[in-house]
């Protein structure tokens, strides 16, 4: 038997030369998947995904039970939850630990990677899912953990590893859950680094990121700032920006049920999601019957002028945007800061207001919520895209009328179109269907799962395999 000399010579040098590597890494390394550089993070993130090739489906499917597992584990959900909440000061600790098991639970894993396959006389051909590699995720402040676990899952369930790039000012929590699920992972015999990130999460590490040639695909949640620069990237990019729901009321509505269904929805985690209702157009008749039973579930409603606008100087900037240190927070803490003392019961702060007012124009992402009244349905409809923005993002609409139901739903060209419910319907929360945090409507994949992280590769057998 002849061995060749030279080839073994270079395989131990190969050898030595990843033993080296990993050996250096893991020297840069805080543990579990926290590095100092972005370029040592995609460095690592790299090794990983190679060996990741090399393992099965049902690994995959293994690894990401794991991370469902850990972020579900009593200790483990109820900590991320709390931290959310304090570090970034948003949100609503009951809310949260409903939307972080909902990521955890409901989002797809390997059985979205669906196989077409084409028989014939010429042979067999399969069509499959297949991993970009590297992906390069920018998570949010307003909905940190909850991003990075259905990224994690679908990403990791598609075959990539990820770098994740968190919001600095939810750093922690997101540190925090990132070493959780590689402690996880590596327990359970998945390669080393599969999720990284780094230690101080800053724009400039960021944009190091994007910049990185180790990083083929990028994916952005978040404001229309982060959008626009991964699109202008070069690179394969998915961007979930942002939305300004609106909600029609027409006169066939179950007024009693919409009602409660708007504030249950706006008020869910202090109004953060995008999906959130953000303004209501009510049909002129039923206008005033549904503000009613809006206030008996929990609306309070400010009929004072001058009081809405101490409410404008309050929560928006000189841009007319809302200011940071009011997104999030509870109807209660708003007005409190007008002198209005309420008591946790009131969740919304209600007011009514023309079509123009920047309550109705801007995205607030806090328990306001402005209703606008028009003559009919159609103008409702109508108003109603334009106050989208043409984000195709998510709207609601409250109706017995199909024919209408049917008019807004292939109009408005939103991602999500929810009927004669709350808005969180439609993330799978008392809707059917999966879940996600990163709603891509700029980029047209809409919510996002496993295959949309995943590029599609033909193989082409010829001849044979055809039992027709």
């Amino acid at each position: 038997m002849n061995i060749d000399v030279n080839m073994i010579e270079a395989l131990v040098k190969k050898v030595i030369e990843n033993v080296n590597v990993n050996a250096s890494l893991e020297n840069k390394e805080y543990g579990y998947g926290i590095f100092e550089h972005m370029d040592d993070a995609a460095e690592a993130a790299t090794i990983a995904q190679q060996k990741y090739l090399n393992c099965s489906m049902s690994d995959r499917a293994k690894y990401v039970q794991v991370i469902r597992d850990v972020v579900l584990k009593k200790e483990n959900l109820e900590l991320i939850s709390q931290m959310a909440v304090e570090e970034t000061g948003m949100g609503k600790y009951e809310h949260k630990l409903i939307k972080n098991a909902l990521a955890a639970n409901k989002s797809p894993g390997i059985e979205d990677l669906t196989t077409e396959a084409m028989t014939g006389d010429d042979g067999l051909t399969i069509v499959e899912y297949s991993p970009f590699g590297v992906i390069g995720a920018i998570a949010p402040t307003t909905n940190p953990t909850e991003t990075i676990i259905s990224n994690s899952i679908g990403m990791l369930a598609a075959g990539n590893s990820v770098i994740f790039s968190p919001h600095p000012r939810a750093k922690n929590v997101s540190l925090t859950l990132i070493k959780l699920i590689n402690k996880g992972l590596e327990e359970a015999g998945a390669p080393r680094n599969l999720i990284v990130t780094v230690k101080e999460p800053s724009i400039e590490n960021t944009n190091k990121m994007m910049a990185h040639p180790a990083v083929r695909m990028l994916v952005a949640t978040g404001g229309p700032a982060i959008v626009k620069t991964v699109l202008s990237s070069g690179k394969k990019a998915i961007g979930a920006g942002a939305g300004n729901p609106p909600v029609v009321v027409d006169e066939t509505a179950d007024i009693e049920k919409a009602a409660a269904d708007i504030v249950d929805g706006c008020s869910f985690d202090n109004n953060l999601p995008c999906i959130a209702e953000k303004e209501v157009v009510a049909v002129d008749s039923i206008a005033d019957y549904l503000i009613f039973n809006m206030k008996k579930c929990g609306a309070y409603e400010v009929k004072d002028q001058a009081l809405i606008s101490q409410l404008e100087e309050l929560v928006l900037n000189e841009k007319g945007g809302p200011k940071t240190n009011f997104v999030g927070k509870s109807a209660q803490h708003i007005l409190s800061h007008v002198g209005i003392q309420v008591g946790p019961e009131v969740r919304v702060i209600l007011m009514e207001a023309c079509k123009e007012h920047p309550f109705v124009q801007e995205e607030l992402m806090m328990p306001i919520l402005p209703v606008v009244r028009v003559k009919d349905v159609d103008e409702a409809i109508q108003l109603a895209i334009k106050l989208e923005h043409g984000n195709r993002h998510t709207a609601i609409m409250h109706s017995r009328n199909v024919d209408k139901l049917t008019k807004m739903a292939k109009l408005i060209q939103t991602t999500i179109f929810v009927k004669n419910g709350p808005s969180y319907a439609g993330i799978g929360v008392g809707g059917e269907g999966y879940t996600t945090f990163t709603i891509a409507g700029p980029t047209g994949e809409g919510l996002t799962s496993a295959k949309s992280f995943a590029r599609k590769r033909r193989c082409v057998l010829v001849g044979g395999l055809d039992v027709r």
